[in-house]
């Protein structure tokens, strides 16, 4: 599999239809495979099912409570800027953090107002994990998620295809740092069982463009 990287433009997607046998394996990856996603209107209100290497991101609420101190035990939102706000400590980066080492913080700042501080951190409700799936699907839009994701799966959860796509021409876009990285996906050549590891894991914001 070959990434294209972009520093910026755009480019001239275009495509045709495909064949029917197509649609109905993509329909029986959706009946497989979407169970562990969590439609964008939905949420994913599920405390403590990510673990404690889950990179937190905006959003995401946060259950954090101190052990026999009830009095700091409070439902935090990390912000648009990744920041939460906890008593005593003040406004903390979030965004970026794994839970783990997020505790730790938390901990140590707290320890200056709590003897031997032992904080539960747990993610109340991911809402950060987003993907957009964009252009010629029956349900494109934005996809809220819970657990990691392939291409295959996402585009079952955008319905499938529309008898106009061309299903040759995906496209994953992804911003790693200032750059923009594009992935192709030949959805006919991974349903035949070739060039499987153009089938990536998604990653938060990514958009699938379907011409």
């Amino acid at each position: 599999m070959r990434a294209i990287i972009l520093s910026g433009g755009s480019s001239n997607l275009r495509g045709a239809g495909g064949t029917l046998l197509k649609l109905v394996v993509l329909v029986l990856f959706a009946l497989v495979l979407c169970a562990p996603l969590v439609s964008a209107d939905a949420g994913a209100d599920q405390p403590g099912a990510v673990g404690a290497d889950y990179i937190l991101g905006p959003g995401d609420i946060l259950d954090i409570s101190a052990w026999q101190n009830p009095a700091l035990a409070k439902l935090v939102t990390v912000l648009p800027d990744g920041k939460i706000s906890f008593p005593l400590i003040g406004e903390v980066m979030a965004g970026g953090k794994t839970v783990a080492q997020l505790k730790g913080e938390l901990e140590e700042k707290i320890i200056r107002y709590v003897p031997d501080p032992t904080l539960s951190v747990i993610v109340h409700q991911v809402n950060s994990m987003m993907v957009y799936v964009i252009g010629k699907v029956n349900q494109p839009g934005r996809h809220l998620l819970n657990a990691n994701i392939n291409v295959l799966q996402v585009l079952a959860m955008a319905g499938g295809f529309n008898p106009f796509a061309n299903r040759g021409k995906v496209k994953i876009f992804r911003q790693q740092g200032g750059d923009t990285v594009i992935f192709p996906f030949d959805y006919d050549e991974v349903a035949d069982g070739k060039k499987l590891d153009t089938n990536i894991t998604l990653k938060r914001g990514d958009v699938i463009v379907v011409p």
